[in-house]
């Protein structure tokens, strides 16, 4: 997430200046800097204490909700328990009460044991790992001194962090590149170890001592890289990859994940052991002292460094960059590569990066590959992929083809809200505070963000935001979603949520009435239930205060328990639509379990999908109108007087989301035709209606048999019609073809 350029957010600190190995193409020991020599090997007591102080003191001037801080080397493990747990104690005690700590440590992992994670289990610290690849890969360069492997070491300490017990310290695993290795090799080696995410690195180079470019090939590492990049793309990226994501995301006009692409601001200084600021550590690679800054935590503040020329020019966006930098198609996204990678000795860094060549290369080629499959008219479906698409043409769907609707929706929800995240400004600290909330909580409790995420609010407030549309709503949004996820997981970490009208919305959990018109309103669990704080006062909410809860502050979310399954009893998205009351959501469960019964005795086959699938309904009156189509996981049913009516009408609601989602997924028509769409959502509609009184009629007698035959044969005509009508309109894809022609055999 950028900071203002006013602020550093993040802080390396060099627990110990000496490494267990010695791999050849380290940028501290093996480059042009020398400064480790000179540098006490673990950071001193006092120097501590003053870097926690220091950083502690940034975070209060600029009111930094959270601080991260990389505790780094050398190797860091070096600095032994002891020193680790005082390093964890000190910035735990200078932050206190003044904003949040990541910590995290990033390590060979040759020396990690249980004992080591048992300490980060105790401070939340969190564990990355250097590995590049299979074991030829990594025996290439990360060797002890006397050229032994440390490969195996590494996996062990991999697979220490993948064990359930520490598996939420894992944060990586950090791979540098080398194109004489196997890309292949090299990747399939690190997904086999299920990563949460991964990372690859250039080798540090300057124009002085430029990269070894084997070969012909003049972008060799593109051509590296773009072997991965095909790998994960066609695997349907299985794993977050920063540089890969970086790219993706720069090309659509959001912020950089990483320092060396995009045009973001550096956002980090390092402390080394011995106390004094140093800019990055890549810059060890350059000359002699070129990180240096001449500053130290004795003496001087963050902000002084904040002030020094090489950081104010990591910090100054394009302006910063060499003039073919600046008017370069893909700047945007290159950004001009790693600052130190710009080095040549008699221009300084006014230079595009070395690797310039492999940089465009790796952008337009991973550019041209998103461009060409978003103008494909169609994909390449799996057997699975088709066998779902035909079960679903039938009108039902089993629990397993719904299944896979719902974790399509979820990832779907998710990516919209990973865009929206790259519209958080810096200068937002609320919607900054949230973000974060929300990526430590999808670290801690995966489950109660998931929850959040998937309330089908989310898809209309992300889209309109992504459209342009109420971009206020980012930081009102993004709170609601934290605070809701927080109290799912029963955090006690306090939320900031802005508000408007008098009413906080915490998704999927109901509405606070407040006594303030607008504002911001400080939201945290609590034993025995939650308090939302504002300037008009508290307002305290316990757990149990559910279906029944009656209070005049506090409108829940009602939920209808029908056997085997429930519902939420979910407003309408308008937001001046009220909650149901404890007396009106009564009504709608007595109503509601008498349809299921219908649904579930009659028709299992759409009781199946429909268990699976639906999470809530919107109630609407009898006369009530329906608004946009609504997000997969709710529909909107009509109040009708019959037990009949309302199955029928929860059975359509659901068929409108459910091909709603098949066409998020698939391409049933052309683009532009709207209509077909419409025809298409109409007939699958009616289909729910022909399966529904097919089944019904022979279970009734006199006038209402007749009136269900009536209707059974008047949806049956209405929908074959429709689907000729589709066919002769000519704007089905292969694939609609194949859809609606299911879905005719169906009627027969």
């Amino acid at each position: 997430m950028d900071r203002p350029h006013s602020a550093l957010g993040e802080f390396v600190l060099k627990v110990h200046s000496r490494c267990d190995l010695a791999c050849d193409h380290c940028y501290v020991y093996e480059h042009a800097d020398s400064s480790w020599r000179g540098r006490p090997k673990a950071m001193p007591e006092k120097a501590l204490e003053k870097s926690a102080e220091r950083i502690a003191e940034h975070a209060l001037a600029h009111g930094l909700s959270t601080v991260h801080v990389v505790m780094h080397g050398g190797e860091p493990l070096l600095a032994g328990l002891a020193g680790l747990r005082r390093t964890a104690q000190e910035l735990h005690r200078a932050l206190q009460g003044v904003c949040a700590l990541d910590l995290r440590i990033h390590t060979n992992g040759v020396l990690l044991s249980e004992h080591f994670c048992e300490l980060f289990l105790e401070w939340d610290i969190k564990v990355g790992i250097s590995l590049d690849g299979d074991k030829a890969s990594n025996d290439r360069h990360r060797r002890y001194a006397d050229g032994r492997s440390s490969h195996p070491q590494v996996l062990r300490a991999v697979e220490l962090l993948r064990r359930p017990r520490y598996r939420e310290l894992f944060s990586g695993l950090l791979c540098t590149i080398d194109v004489e290795n196997d890309p292949v090799a090299v990747y399939d080696a690190l997904v086999a170890l299920e990563p949460p995410r991964l990372d690859f690195l250039l080798p540090h180079a300057t124009w002085d001592t430029p990269p070894p470019r084997p070969g012909p090939s003049p972008t060799p590492y593109a051509d590296w890289l773009g072997v991965i990049y095909r790998r994960w793309d066609e695997a349907g990226r299985p794993v977050p990859v920063r540089m890969f994501d970086s790219v993706l995301r720069t090309l659509r006009g959001e912020t950089s994940l990483t320092e060396s692409l995009g045009l973001s601001a550096a956002e980090f200084v390092v402390i080394e052991t011995d106390g004094t600021f140093e800019q990055a550590d890549s810059l060890k690679t350059a000359f002699d002292g070129a990180p240096v800054t001449g500053m130290d935590v004795f003496a001087n503040s963050v902000d002084d460094v904040m002030k020094h020329p090489g950081m104010s020019a990591r910090q100054s966006g394009i302006e910063q960059l060499s003039a073919p930098c600046r008017t370069c198609p893909v700047v945007n996204s290159c950004g001009g590569g790693l600052y130190a990678h710009r080095y040549r000795g008699d221009t300084g860094f006014d230079n595009p990066s070395v690797f310039c060549p492999d940089l465009m290369a790796l952008i337009t080629g991973i550019r041209d590959r998103v461009s060409s499959e978003s103008a494909r008219p169609a994909r390449a479906l799996r057997g699975g992929e088709i066998d779902q698409l035909d079960d679903l043409a039938t009108g039902f769907g089993s629990v397993g083809t719904v299944g896979q609707l719902v974790a399509d929706q979820l990832d779907l929800h998710r990516r919209l809200l990973m865009a929206v995240g790259g519209r958080v400004q810096p200068s937002d600290a609320v919607a900054t505070a949230a973000w974060e909330a929300l990526a430590e909580l999808d670290q801690e409790a995966p489950e109660s963000v998931d929850a959040v995420v998937a309330h089908p609010s989310t898809r209309p407030w992300a889209l309109n935001i992504l459209k342009g549309r109420v971009p206020e709503t980012i930081a009102s949004g993004t709170a609601a979603l934290a605070a809701a996820a927080s109290l799912r997981a029963r955090r006690g970490a306090t939320v900031t949520v802005p508000f408007h009208d008098g009413k906080l919305r915490l998704p999927g959990l109901g509405t606070v009435a407040l006594a303030d018109t607008f504002g911001h309103a400080e939201v945290a669990a609590e034993a025995d239930g939650f308090v939302v704080r504002s300037a008009g006062g508290s307002v305290r909410i316990g757990w149990g205060e559910g279906m029944d809860g009656h209070s005049p502050h506090w409108q829940p979310v009602r939920l209808v328990e029908l056997p085997g399954w429930q519902l939420a009893l979910e407003p309408s998205q308008d937001v001046s639509a009220e909650p149901l009351s404890a007396t009106e959501a009564k009504v709608w469960a007595e109503d509601l379990n008498e349809a299921w019964a219908l649904i579930h005795r009659h028709l299992p086959r759409y009781a199946d999908g429909l268990s699976t699938g639906l999470r809530s309904v919107t109630p609407l009156p009898l006369t009530g109108k329906r608004g946009t189509s609504p997000s997969f996981g709710t529909a909107d049913v009509i109040r009708t007087p019959t037990p009949d009516g309302l199955a029928l009408s929860v059975m359509q609601g659901f068929q409108r989301v459910k091909l709603g989602a098949v066409l998020d997924r698939h391409d049933l028509h052309a683009p532009d035709a709207t209509e077909s769409r419409v025809m298409v959502l109409a007939a699958y509609s009616q289909l729910a209606a022909v399966e529904f009184w097919r089944v019904r009629r022979p279970t009734l007698e006199g006038d209402e048999a007749t009136a269900a035959e009536h209707e059974f044969t008047c949806a049956r005509q209405e929908t074959l019609v429709t689907l000729g009508n589709l066919v002769r309109a000519g704007r089905l894809t292969p694939l609609g073809d194949r859809f609606v022609e299911g879905m005719t055999q169906a009627l027969v």
